[in-house]
């Protein structure tokens, strides 16, 4: 018979409560979003670009916002430990979540 106690650190095995790692993870979590949000901003950039919708001007401004936003990734990685691959989700049948570079 298991002793008293023994399924709380099972659970506490299970589940990691180690602060930093729990931090780590959380920015990774919001970090992917962030970058799910860029792939999507440049994607949409790209397509206006080839439309011909946007003035040099305004295709000039939005590249810059996205070399500092990729730039800012990198640098939030880094700081916590992270790979850009460590961001991506195996969606299983549907594929990673983002697009690797």
């Amino acid at each position: 018979m298991d002793e008293p106690g023994h399924e709380a650190h099972e659970l506490r095995q299970r589940i990691n409560t180690d602060p930093e790692s729990v931090e780590r993870d959380l920015a990774g979590l919001v970090l992917t979003v962030v970058e799910l949000l860029r792939q999507l901003m440049e994607r949409q950039a790209v397509r206006r670009v080839e439309v011909g919708d946007l003035s040099a001007e305004r295709i000039e401004r939005i590249g810059m916002t996205l070399l500092r936003l990729d730039a800012a990734m990198s640098e939030l990685c880094e700081h916590f430990g992270l790979e850009r691959g460590d961001l991506n989700l195996d969606l299983g049948p549907l594929g990673p979540l983002l697009d690797e570079k």
